[in-house]
């Protein structure tokens, strides 16, 4: 469908111009996952993720990771492997996500650019409140057992 058109349904269609890409990573420690909650005044405003942000220009994906979870955490992480790669359309934008593998090297995680944060195991996951876009991840993560251990 191009911009414009209608669903089958018969609704129109509106597609953000550009497309924002996020890097997202997945901090285990002791079979728990590390979340973030977004704050009450940002887009989809209290929702919990996965942490990261926005990528710059001329930043690699894994250098964006390192740089958000520094800002707004306080830690320095060696960045992982490629884990899931997600694109989800929004009402009023539409992200391109990738979740990254990664590990703390150095600090203990704070609120810094976040309004909250927990340690959550594999069975406290469906506990908390995810975007839209993280719903594929979050069921790729309910099922890979190996990450957990």
């Amino acid at each position: 469908m191009t911009n414009g058109e209608q669903s089958d349904s018969g609704a129109s269609i509106r597609h953000p111009s550009s497309v924002i890409e996020v890097s997202a990573g997945l901090i285990f420690r002791h079979r728990q996952i590390l979340i973030t909650q977004r704050h009450a005044a940002a887009h989809l405003g209290g929702l919990w993720e996965f942490p990261g942000g926005k990528r710059e220009a001329g930043e690699t994906f894994e250098q964006c990771l390192a740089r958000e979870l520094r800002e707004e955490l306080g830690v320095e992480v060696s960045v992982g492997e490629l884990f899931e790669t997600v694109t989800h359309a929004y009402p009023e934008k539409t992200v391109h996500l990738q979740f990254h593998l990664g590990r703390i090297q150095c600090g203990e995680p704070q609120p810094l650019g976040c309004a909250a944060l927990r340690w959550v195991n594999q069975s406290e996951l469906a506990d908390y409140a995810f975007p839209a876009a993280d719903a594929q991840l979050l069921e790729k993560l309910r099922i890979a057992q190996e990450l957990w251990l």
